[in-house]
């Protein structure tokens, strides 16, 4: 097992009079202990981590999606599939001698202490702005402790791509690599729209995929700079336009018809009509 990290340095974290304490979670830890006995679940027994990762990613975005959908129950249900994996996970690392799940909770815990220095240590920090300037600083050091230099180091190289862009923007302007306000990132939209029309206008794919990228790198950092998400906005034009499309398609198939049937000049009606049922322009 891994040297665990210290916690004589630690301040009492015993949890607040009138809150929950967490016991529950170590009956998870004994029921996955349980189906992963010689004796127990088949199916969980053949599990490995990498055939574990697409169930954690599925779980994680079902997670937003009860979030985005409001449901509370949706919302404790689906963040208990997503501590099942964390558990799970633990307990296939403990079988191999690495960590467990105490030493995962032992580890967030003593870096969330160091972390939080105005909380449980002697810095002053005013302001939200204050607590991330000293949080990347802080993880800066850590960092470089551990042999990783460079400001976009720890961004997964698995995130989803418009999230991989937003932090990496986000983290090259922590160390001040940015433009000053919006202005520049929607220049920025406008070179790169020009470049990726002479890319088209050369017929060079290569060249278009690349320039598609930095259109999309742009509009991510001027999202950014404007103060918006564009994870969310995005999913916000697609359910639009799901709905939208979906108006077409029974207006459509009240008279018997496919999308295919339609001319474009009566899909674009239909689209309109649809945008006005929706009070938009």
């Amino acid at each position: 097992m891994p040297d665990k990290p210290s916690l004589t340095t630690l301040p009492d974290l015993t949890p607040l009079p009138g809150k929950q304490t967490g016991a529950e979670v170590s009956k998870l830890v004994g029921l996955m202990q349980r189906l992963l006995a010689p004796d127990g679940c088949p199916w969980d027994r053949e599990q490995t981590l990498a055939t574990l990762v697409p169930y954690l990613v599925e779980e994680t975005y079902e997670v937003v999606d009860a979030l985005a959908a409001g449901d509370v129950d949706d919302h404790r249900e689906e963040l208990g599939d997503l501590l099942l994996q964390i558990v799970f996970q633990s307990e296939l690392r403990f079988g191999e001698g690495k960590f467990g799940i105490d030493d995962v909770a032992r580890g967030i815990v003593a870096k969330l202490v160091r972390r939080h220095p105005h909380v449980f240590g002697d810095v002053v920090a005013k302001d939200a702005d204050a607590v991330l300037a000293n949080w990347a600083t802080l993880k800066a050091a850590e960092k470089a402790e551990k042999g990783k230099h460079g400001a976009l180091h720890g961004i997964p190289a698995s995130a989803p791509a418009l999230l991989r862009a937003t932090r990496a923007g986000e983290k090259a302007g922590a160390v001040g690599f940015d433009w000053p306000d919006a202005d520049g990132p929607r220049a920025k939209v406008d070179e790169e729209l020009g470049e990726l029309d002479e890319a088209r206008a050369g017929g060079d794919r290569e060249a278009m995929q690349r320039e598609l990228g930095d259109v999309l790198f742009a509009l991510t950092n001027l999202a950014r700079k404007l103060g918006l998400d564009a994870e969310q906005a995005l999913r916000g034009s697609i359910d639009r336009f799901s709905s939208r499309f979906r108006h077409v398609e029974l207006a459509l198939a009240a008279d018997g018809r496919a999308v295919r049937d339609a001319s474009a000049d009566e899909q674009e009606r239909l689209w309109q009509a649809a945008k006005q049922a929706e009070g938009l322009k």
